[in-house]
């Protein structure tokens, strides 16, 4: 199986609920605490298109600094980009890519197909 990562946010209960499944499959994940190491422009662009996923899509609409930053109504993808960046509370959780494929695991059965 190919490597696994997880951007995982310990404090969320769906990425914490994401890990404890890796873990039951004995599957040893590489864990980046995306809040602390958070990543690059083009690292999220390849994330992205793994998920085949536009920035909007992968954005947490209900957090404040979204309505604050007045990005619902923002269309350049560099500006949201950087946005996240800034921000990385912005990027939903939990991301878990293996190899050429990523998922977002909301709901986990996403990590399920992911996977098989």
């Amino acid at each position: 199986m190919e490597d696994i990562t997880i951007w995982h946010n310990p404090r969320c209960s769906k990425s914490r609920n994401a890990l404890n499944l890796l873990e039951e499959k004995n599957i040893n994940a590489n864990v980046v605490k995306y809040l602390d190491d958070t990543p690059s422009k083009d690292e999220l662009k390849e994330i992205l298109n793994k998920l085949n996923m536009t920035v909007q899509e992968l954005m947490r609409k209900g957090e404040a600094v979204y309505k604050e930053l007045d990005l619902k109504s923002e269309t350049n993808e560099e500006k949201l980009l950087d946005a996240m960046i800034e921000n990385p509370k912005l990027i939903e959780r939990p991301v878990i890519i293996r190899g050429e494929k990523a998922v977002v695991a909301r709901p986990i059965e996403k990590l399920e197909e992911l996977l098989k």
